[in-house]
């Protein structure tokens, strides 16, 4: 029965103990009356202010002897941070959410993370997570900014309009903050009212345990009724961090001053005492393992429980063993405080070493600001280092908190001072890079004004001429780049997209036709002249028209004509026509052939050819004339004689031949 009224009884041995010690020992009047007054110098008024005044919170602390102070840096830290998560239960899940190198992240890496975050129902736990997205979130937005407008004034010396830049990202991430601000503000205020409720009832019910101390009342009913106050207690929630400590010690201190007043027999204290002892013994074999854990942060955060439990849920121990058990637990306490403080040395070490790397990496790009820089193709080169060393920055990790602002506000005026550099010698080139906006301009009407012709032959060569003008224009402003590039490229497509289409029809009839020729010569095979001259050489007509009437092969067919040329030259012959008759026919077959390929070029190389032909049968014919003049005394029966002028009979119709195939060849052109 004892030790179950004792559960809730506050650590607080060295003061409250001594008290009961004192009433154990003069169980009389005067005794009770002592106590009365030792008690009645918490008013409830001071209560309510949460204003202790018959001890301080020093005194008040477990177990610990009021001279000690050695080790309370580290009770302070586990009593500080107990409070804080008894006063909201969810901040106790924070620990299972890592913190991760917000710092080196990109702004849409943070916004990843806050989406993250967001789905989390206990929104405390992750409020200083935000917090710290929201910090380097907000940092690298700035300066994001700031470039951009830097950018806009130096592209815009002289306008009048003002510098505006949205960027999506910073809407999503508004978006997140404040759906998770949200919650957390409803669960703050809920918590908040709730919080109020709970110490006012707490205060209560120390003001009441305190008024159980009445000798006129009947000892069974007034220990029914500490026992009613001392069930409700366990089962009110949370109450404000700051008026943790003081509330719990002022309930323990009364609470004992009432089992004082029962005047509780020494043998039953003596087993309470033990069984605490007990408790807190193993509390102590728990903490030495925790001292050689590997994870310190682990340890410590149990450690923070295990301090609770001491101080919540365990009872005194007697005077023999106060001050050892205690002395045993701080110290212990103390080393694990100083190996947390040893893990927190070793990454402030970390830090430094990463404010030295980008302290170094601040004066690289502060050197390469001052560097005189005259070419384009130059400035792109330092324009990478300067990105390269920007993600360095981002990635070098934290540096000390105190210096954080300075060394991100340096970081920033380098980068600054580099863009200024940049955008004063791009200022100087915009009048060129206007210029060379005005070319391609002008290369994109051209390139729409021919993205519908039809003549691909002429048009195809204009084309990808004003494709290699483009390649050779410089760099236009950047806000028109992407826009006139777009165009032109467009055009082009479209241009070039037509012409593959209208290519690829081609070679589908082109292949039919092939088709259709090889079979028609095979069907020649069985055509046979009759003998008659004119029906014969109709028919051969008629032959060619069917030949010609099928169109043109695909190119690496062509092959199929020369053999169809050979069957009419081996039906010529058997006609038995003139030469000249039917060199004329071949000859006119073969135009109309190189007509229908619609081969310009072909058609040209065999004028030249045939101008160059008639010219050197005329100079034969001159020389032979000219030779001729030597025979003045020869006869025309002179066989010598009679060569010479066969010769020029052979050329003069030779002659004659070549003519008429140019003047075919002209009307063709003319057609």
């Amino acid at each position: 029965m004892l030790e179950e009224k004792n559960d809730n009884l506050s650590p607080m041995e060295q003061e409250t103990d001594g008290n009961q010690e004192n009433v154990l020992q003069n169980e009389s009047d005067e005794t009770t009356q002592t106590v009365s007054e030792e008690i009645e110098t918490v008013t409830p008024d001071a209560v309510e202010e949460e204003v202790v005044v018959e001890i301080s919170d020093e005194e008040l602390a477990d177990d610990s002897p009021v001279t000690e102070s050695e080790n309370q840096k580290a009770l302070n830290a586990i009593d500080e941070t107990n409070a804080e998560e008894s006063e909201d239960e969810t901040l106790k899940d924070r620990h299972s959410i890592p913190m991760l190198d917000y710092h080196s992240m990109s702004m849409d890496t943070l916004v990843d993370e806050l989406e993250k975050l967001s789905v989390v129902e206990k929104v405390m736990s992750i409020k200083e997570h935000v917090e710290e997205i929201k910090k380097e979130f907000l940092s690298k937005y700035n300066h994001f900014i700031d470039e951009k407008k830097d950018e806009f004034e130096a592209e815009n010396p002289d306008s009048t309009e003002e510098f505006e830049y949205h960027l999506p990202l910073k809407s999503k991430f508004d978006s997140l903050y404040k759906l998770i601000k949200g919650k957390q503000n409803a669960h703050f205020k809920s918590l908040q009212n709730n919080l109020q409720a709970n110490l006012n009832r707490r205060l209560a019910i120390v003001e009441e345990i305190k008024n159980l101390i009445n000798p006129q009342e009947n000892i069974k009913d007034t220990l029914k009724h500490f026992n009613e106050l001392r069930d409700e207690w366990r089962t009110i929630g949370p109450i404000p961090r700051d008026k943790y400590n003081h509330v719990w010690n002022n309930y323990h201190f009364h609470v004992e001053n009432f089992y004082d007043y029962l005047h509780l027999d020494r043998e039953a204290r003596d087993l309470d005492f033990k069984h605490n002892l007990e408790q807190k013994q193993k509390i102590i074999s728990r903490v030495e393992e925790l001292v050689n854990e590997e994870d310190v942060t682990k340890a410590f955060r149990e450690l923070q429980d295990l301090h609770r439990i001491w101080k919540e849920e365990i009872g005194p121990v007697d005077r023999e063993h106060r001050e050892e058990i205690w002395n045993q637990f701080s110290a212990l306490t103390k080393q694990m405080h100083d190996k947390r403080e040893s893990l927190f040395a070793n990454q402030r070490e970390k830090e430094i070493a990463n404010l030295e790397n980008k302290k170094a990496i601040i004066g690289e790009i502060e050197e390469l600001a001052k560097v005189e820089v005259t070419a384009h193709a130059q400035w792109q080169g330092y324009i990478e280092k300067v990105e390269k060393l920007r993600n360095d920055f981002f990635s070098a990790g934290k540096v000390p908190s105190e210096v954080n602002e300075d060394t991100w506000a340096a970081f920033k005026t380098a980068v600054r001072n580099f863009n200024a550099h940049k955008n004063a010698f791009y200022k100087d080139i915009k009048k060129e890079q206007n210029e060379n906006l005005t070319k391609k301009l002008a290369l994109v009407e051209k390139a729409k004004t021919m993205s519908t012709s039809e003549d691909f032959a002429t048009t195809t060569p204009l084309m990808k001429q004003i494709q290699e003008e483009w390649k050779h224009i410089g760099h236009v402003p950047r806000k028109y780049s992407d826009k006139v590039w777009k165009e032109f490229k467009d055009a082009c497509n479209h241009y070039f997209d037509r012409m593959k289409a209208s290519r690829n029809e081609a070679n589908s009839e082109e292949i039919e036709a092939f088709d259709k020729k090889k079979a028609y010569l095979e069907s020649l095979k069985d055509f046979e002249l009759i003998g008659d001259h004119k029906t014969d050489l109709d028919a051969i007509k008629a032959h060619i028209e069917q030949w010609k009437s099928f169109g043109k092969v695909p190119f690496s067919r062509r092959h199929i004509e020369g053999k169809f040329n050979k069957i009419l030259d081996a039906l010529f012959e058997k006609l038995s026509l003139s030469k000249k008759e039917g060199e004329m026919m071949r000859f006119s077959n073969k135009l109309e052939q190189l007509a229908g390929a619609d081969d310009n070029r072909k058609l040209e190389s065999e004028k030249i050819f045939i101008i160059r032909k008639i010219d050197e049968i005329q100079s034969e014919i001159f020389q032979l004339e000219n030779n001729i003049q030597f025979f003045t005394n020869a006869k025309k029966d002179n066989p010598l004689v009679k060569e010479v002028l066969k010769n020029i009979e052979k050329h003069k119709d030779e002659l004659e031949t070549w003519k008429d195939k140019l003047k075919q060849l002209r009307n063709l052109s003319q057609e």
